[in-house]
């Protein structure tokens, strides 16, 4: 019954993703929806699109394990992303009136950087998700009691996010988000309601999170233990605000109040509800000590789905894997087109294809949106990373290279070409070696990286110019 259930569900999803198709009449639709989303659906696409794999699979285990100090990446980084990204750069983004964030880059500085910065920002997205799709795969093993097999799980579900993602682009996302954002609150309260019947009240568990120090969020040693803490936090925190699909959503909303209002709600809104995952981990442990404290040293990513399967009433799993899939889904499609729509806009319209219309560059975006699909399977199904690295790993190459240049083209008027480039290659220059030689120390590589991405647009933009080159300007509207 609940592999029925479940099938139903991802129909649905399916056929609401290729309604949406209808409305897709050129590449701006696309991509941004038109620019006609209104509030709740803004919001909506902005939860549902962080809220993925990582956060029912991997911060609850990670926060069962390490206590509230090992998600300081995640919610609290990813979060706060969110809620900065609509205060400071949605307003001065939304209105440039722009296609992708590669477009920013080349508006502000040259194409140069235009090129680097996309192909770092597509490279950020493998890691993000492919995590989704191994996670896909986790859980159609599970529900079909290992009938399916992983592999074959991630293969069905990319076919399946695929079959309405490149049709539906932007507005299937949209249109989705909506529904599986209703579907996921709406399932892990109820089942959060359940379990905490079993395990004595949501004070009891709170209680026992406080009194084993998993509460404890600022850590108490020295620079050893606070700077990677600060590491992490900022990975998550800046290093995704240069992202294609936090753009797409800011920029998709009918105007700047919508897109500043549906980034805030939404970051708080997801903020909130990742509590509730690592309140049901954490309520695992104390229903059964045992096999569960086995599972978190073993696999702890299948903590949620055994408790769900082995101590809930049919109805409550079915809620639980329908709102399962619907996060995962909703990241995994808005992730799969963000770097597919840059490749063609910022790489294959400027560079290869300089006289694309815009029917050629819609069934252009479909077939990358497929191929970019393909690598990323090919990547999960040979990843042997966790759900949670895959994710926290995705922003470091952004925090080096593309944070800095965007956040200072916006801020600072003196930042120029020479500068952009200086913090890019410096940036990226500085993390790789660190990585390379001492990716151990307790000075994160990113965070070397972030330092030196700032003094080089610092030093850059202030020197005489190397070269003669032509600055660009943002438009009058800034």
């Amino acid at each position: 019954m609940l592999i029925w259930f479940v099938g139903l569900y991802l129909l649905l999803s399916v056929g609401i993703g290729i309604y949406a198709a209808t409305r897709v009449h050129n590449a701006r639709d696309f991509v941004v929806a038109g620019r006609n989303l209104p509030l709740p659906i803004v919001t909506a696409t902005v939860f549902a699109t962080w809220f993925g794999a990582e956060t029912v699979l991997g911060i609850s285990a990670t926060f069962v394990k390490e206590g509230m100090s090992g998600v300081v990446a995640d919610p609290f980084g990813a979060s706060m992303c969110l809620i900065i990204a609509g205060l400071f750069f949605a307003p001065l983004l939304y209105r440039m009136n722009l296609l992708t964030i590669g477009d920013y880059y080349r508006q502000r500085f040259n194409r140069t950087v235009e090129l680097i910065m996309t192909i770092c920002i597509m490279i950020s997205y493998l890691g993000w998700v492919s995590a989704q799709v191994v996670a896909l795969g986790l859980v159609f093993n599970i529900v079909t009691g290992g009938a399916l097999s992983e592999p074959h799980g991630m293969m069905l579900g990319m076919a399946i996010v695929l079959a309405y993602t490149m049709f539906g682009g932007m507005w299937s996302v949209a249109l989705l988000d909506f529904v599986q954002m209703t579907v996921i609150m709406a399932g892990l309260l109820f089942i959060a309601y359940l379990i905490s019947g079993e395990v004595g009240g949501v004070a009891h568990v709170v209680q026992t999170a406080s009194d084993t120090g998993k509460l404890a969020f600022f850590p108490h040693g020295g620079w050893e233990d606070w700077v990677p803490f600060i590491g992490a936090w900022l990975t998550m925190m800046l290093g995704s605000i240069p992202q294609q699909d936090v753009f797409q959503r800011m920029t998709s909303a009918k105007d700047e109040k919508t897109a500043v209002r549906g980034s805030v709600l939404g970051g708080v809104l997801y903020f909130a509800f990742a509590f509730v995952p690592m309140f049901l981990a954490l309520s695992a442990t104390l229903i059964d000590p045992t096999m569960f404290g086995g599972l978190i040293e073993t696999n702890s990513q299948l903590v949620l789905p055994t408790l769900i399967l082995e101590h809930t009433p049919l109805f409550a799993q079915v809620l639980f894997f329908g709102a399962l899939l619907s996060a995962i889904m909703s990241t995994a499609s808005a992730t799969l087109l963000a770097p597919s729509v840059m490749f063609t806009e910022n790489i294959l319209k400027h560079f290869a294809m300089r006289n694309m219309s815009d029917k050629q560059m819609l069934r252009t975006m479909r077939i990358i949106v497929v191929t970019f699909g393909c690598i990323v399977l090919w990547s999960a199904l040979h990843s042997d990373s966790s759900i949670m690295q895959m994710v926290e790993n995705a922003y470091k190459v952004t925090l080096v290279g593309a944070f800095v240049p965007l956040a200072f083209g916006l801020y600072w008027k003196r930042a120029n070409n020479q500068g952009a480039m200086t913090s890019i290659v410096l940036g990226l220059g500085s993390w790789l070696l660190m990585e390379i030689i001492q990716p151990d120390t307790y000075w994160p590589p990113q965070l070397i990286g972030l330092l030196c991405s700032t003094a080089g647009m610092l030093v850059g933009s202030l020197l005489p110019p190397w070269y003669t080159t032509q600055r660009h300007t943002l438009s009058p509207d800034r």
